[in-house]
């Protein structure tokens, strides 16, 4: 379980609360208006912003204090973060080796392993600027593989691609967060994203983080927020 409690975090006019649950092996949608914190939500709990209240707790552990590398997190971005001089198999490496070092022989089949699973075999020996953008965020989603963390968060990292390619790229998500057995907590601005992927959905307004509804239940029934969001 994930737990938010009595979470609180300000800079400036901004702020945000939060005080939820989530369960492991779930897909969770965020959404909210722009600037409401959504974004801010996923960096506090995979920890590049730190609360000024409140605890983070994964499976009863206090997490709040821990350095994201040190957390049960692997964090997609939507720029994919790939280094543009190291080509894919090096890109992907650094999930197994961070510090750069060589790879022995069965992490490297490990890495062929995850790039045959994203559909990149053969493609190791490329740098990300020879590959379209699909195909890099195919490779980012191979990297989460590979450092196997419980928690996958996604900000937006598909919101730059075609509606049929990003539908190819959640249920990509889905077969891979199925594999790991991981928690799914996904940015998006777009309500169908979340009616295609999230069993809950996690509504970010009015400087709250809401506690998870189910996605059918939250869209028939939308509060006064998700009604402002999309302007009915």
């Amino acid at each position: 379980m994930l737990t938010l409690e009595g979470i609180r975090y300000g800079d400036g006019a901004f702020s945000l609360a939060a005080d939820l649950r989530l369960s492991p092996g779930g897909r969770v949608a965020v959404i909210g208006p722009s600037g409401a914190g959504k974004s801010t939500l996923l960096d506090l709990i995979a920890g590049f912003r730190r609360p000024d209240a409140g605890r983070l707790l994964w499976q009863g552990r206090d997490i709040t204090a821990a350095p994201p590398d040190r957390r049960p997190v692997a964090t997609l971005f939507q720029e994919n973060n790939l280094f543009p001089h190291l080509d894919l198999a090096r890109n992907l490496g650094l999930a197994l080796r961070p510090d750069g070092g060589r790879l022995r022989a069965d992490e490297r089949r490990e890495v062929e392993r995850a790039l045959d699973r994203v559909g990149l075999q053969g493609l190791g020996d490329r740098k990300p600027g020879a590959l379209s953008g699909g195909q890099q965020s195919r490779a980012a989603l191979a990297r989460v593989l590979l450092q196997a963390r419980p928690i996958i968060a996604l900000d937006e990292p598909f919101a730059a691609l075609g509606p049929a390619l990003k539908g190819e790229m959640l249920d990509l998500v889905r077969g891979v967060a199925k594999e790991l057995g991981a928690l799914v907590l996904m940015v998006s601005h777009d309500p169908e994203d979340a009616k295609r992927f999230a069993g809950e959905v996690v509504l970010v307004a009015d400087g709250v983080a809401a506690a998870p509804v189910a996605t059918t239940r939250l869209f028939e029934e939308p509060p006064e927020a998700l009604r402002r969001y999309l302007g009915r």
